[in-house]
């Protein structure tokens, strides 16, 4: 059996780490943060990820799994090496910052002295692993270094089973040789039933930015029917339902609300109308700023709305936000409406309160300046509005008779439709939502 690393041991690589050793092989993970290192190679994840502490420590525990600061180690090691390293956005600029990729393909190359398979999982510019596997060929000894691009599709929240078990895989290759050796990696997945689509390094890098533009531009319209039945006074979600009953809409990512946020979705699109720009088709692409446009005029509404309701000011009043994580099931809190919203109520003179199951610490650490309760309830305690922008289960299940025994007035705001009005109002709410009369 091929002996697996794993480069970069972040949100990507933990969990490609972890769920490979569940699978049966040897992984060893390396990354140039000893920090990240101890705390990993004591079964402690630094995310919050369901499922995926139990699979950590399993194979810590039964031999298959271990970390590394050195690359010396994982080249004399490994049989494949996976790069599963960040590519955020540059600062001030929509572009991918792909120098940890660059990096890590440095480090490793010139100690490749035999045969092996280098495997770019990041998600990249197209055309970057045509440069990469001109790079790696430069500097590895052996002329048997091969390059294959596997884009990952993981979902937070759903890593393990999107790992384990994914909807497809895709892989860019070159050579057969390259092919076969990926397919004896997932022989376990293609044995369920996983489909796999074998294609060249363009269109394998291609696939993960174009479901991601595709996703959020179908986020972003319904968020947009949103705005227009503000304006008229229809109901965005009974429209989305009746939409999903089209098979050729479905009613998928066609929920109603804040918007989208993250460390994949903002910066992939953006990174995509970049490097659109650079290959001269631009205007390809030219609908994803209006896509991203639409996602941030959600966060001013929200801010609107809330403001509105208590009379066109937030100086001197309290407000309670229930949720910082960018989504539920994460404590991921890069690019985050809750925040966002959060920040900007603040820097409107409002005296913010955030609450939030798993994100407070990475909530505290990016905006410092709010205010975090330990609860739902102590969160809510003397509120004059309070703000649903998670939906965790926590919150979609809040009684309004015992959160309203703790408010100083029953206002709320639903930022994620996934309250019942008509209970709400029973319960002597004012109640407000996104594209909802």
């Amino acid at each position: 059996m091929k002996r697996l690393t794993v480069i970069g041991t972040g949100y990507l690589g933990a969990t490609h780490a972890a769920c490979m050793a569940e699978l049966g092989f040897e992984v060893l993970g390396i990354d140039v943060l000893p920090d990240r290192i101890e705390r990993l190679a004591a079964g402690d994840l630094p995310f919050y990820e369901p499922g995926l502490p139990e699979v950590l420590r399993r194979n810590l525990e039964n031999g298959r799994l271990r970390f590394t600061t050195s690359y010396e180690e994982i080249a004399e090691f490994g049989d494949v090496h996976f790069v599963c390293v960040g590519t955020p956005q540059k600062p001030g600029e929509y572009a991918a910052d792909v120098s940890y990729v660059d990096a890590s393909i440095t480090a490793l190359a010139p100690l490749l002295t035999r045969e092996c398979l280098v495997v770019g999982k990041s998600t990249v510019p197209v055309g970057t692993a045509t440069r990469v596997a001109e790079l790696l060929t430069r500097l590895a000894p052996s002329p048997e270094v091969e390059l294959a691009w596997n884009p990952e599709f993981l979902r937070e929240g759903y890593a393990v089973q999107d790992t384990l078990r994914p909807d497809r895989l895709v892989i860019g290759v070159r050579s057969e040789r390259a092919e076969n050796v990926l397919r004896e990696v997932y022989a376990r997945q293609l044995a369920d039933g996983v489909p796999l689509v074998v294609t060249d390094f363009a269109t394998s890098e291609l696939v993960k930015v174009s479901a991601n533009a595709f996703l959020a531009t179908k986020i972003s319209f319904i968020n947009a029917m949103a705005e227009v039945c503000e304006a008229t006074g229809a109901d965005v979600t009974k429209l989305s339902q009746a939409l999903a009953h089209d098979d050729r809409i479905g009613g998928r990512f066609l929920g109603p609300g804040l918007g989208f946020g993250g460390g994949c979705l903002p910066k992939d699109i953006r990174a995509f109308m970049a490097r659109a720009g650079e290959l001269g088709v631009d205007q390809a692409l030219s609908f994803l700023r209006e896509v991203d446009a639409i996602n941030i005029r959600r966060r001013i509404r929200m801010v609107d709305l809330a403001r509105v309701l208590l009379g066109g000011s937030f100086r001197g009043r309290k407000v309670c936000v229930l949720g910082a994580a960018f989504k539920p099931n994460s404590d991921d809190v890069r690019d985050s409406p809750a925040l966002d919203v959060a920040a900007e109520i603040r820097l409107q003179g409002g005296d913010v309160t955030v609450y939030d199951p798993q994100a407070l610490d990475n909530a505290r650490k990016a905006q410092p300046s709010l205010g975090f309760g330990n609860s739902a309830l102590e969160a809510a305690a003397g509120a004059d509005v309070v703000l649903l922008l998670t939906e965790w289960r926590e919150f979609r299940d809040l009684d309004p008779e015992v959160l309203g025994a703790q408010v100083h007035m029953r206002n709320i705001v639903d930022g994620r439709n996934a309250l019942h009005p008509e209970q709400w109002r029973a319960a002597g709410w004012t109640y407000r939502a996104l594209g909802r009369p």
